[in-house]
């Protein structure tokens, strides 16, 4: 009897902090694609494909978007995959396919609020790094870092 309390009482834990379970892994994963984009300047396309099941589990879950909103940041992916295109890749679309995962998992204006902190980290490392005359205006720089500290940022200041 002592047993089947204890594990209650942690499948009703687990229960009660399963967005926080997500979010470590969601940001686990982060991280992974963080350290692969700096070093290869390149996401496998299988590992970033990884992260549609991980979103799609979160969401079949926790009901608590509408449908609608998730579907709409999506759309904000597939936007950034038609970027991709039209600018032969200046963008990437590893980025894009990412952007497309957090619209899902985050729904559509908190995935805008993370795109406008991510860039404009961006912007502020790219100024610092020009400034210091170690990038050019013709460098590249990988994206992924950026989105990744703009989830955990908002993670930690509670926009999902």
């Amino acid at each position: 009897m002592f047993k089947m309390y204890r594990v209650g009482n942690m499948i009703f834990v687990i229960k009660e902090n399963m967005w926080i379970l997500y979010q470590v892994v969601f940001t686990g994963y982060l991280l992974f694609l963080s350290v692969t984009d700096i070093r290869k300047r390149k996401l496998r396309l299988g590992i970033l494909l990884a992260g549609f099941p991980i979103v799609t589990a979160v969401r079949l879950i926790s009901r608590d978007i509408p449908a609608a909103i998730l579907l709409a940041g999506a759309a904000v992916g597939i936007t950034f995959l038609i970027i991709s295109k039209a600018t032969e890749e200046a963008f990437g679309y590893g980025d894009s396919i990412l952007i497309m995962i957090l619209g899902i998992l985050l729904g559509f204006w908190s995935v805008l609020c993370l795109l406008v902190a991510a860039f404009f980290m961006a912007a502020v490392f790219s100024g610092i790094m020009l400034v210091k005359k170690r990038f050019t205006r013709k460098s590249s720089m990988p994206f992924v870092p950026f989105l990744t500290a703009a989830y955990i940022g908002g993670m930690l200041i509670g926009w999902y």
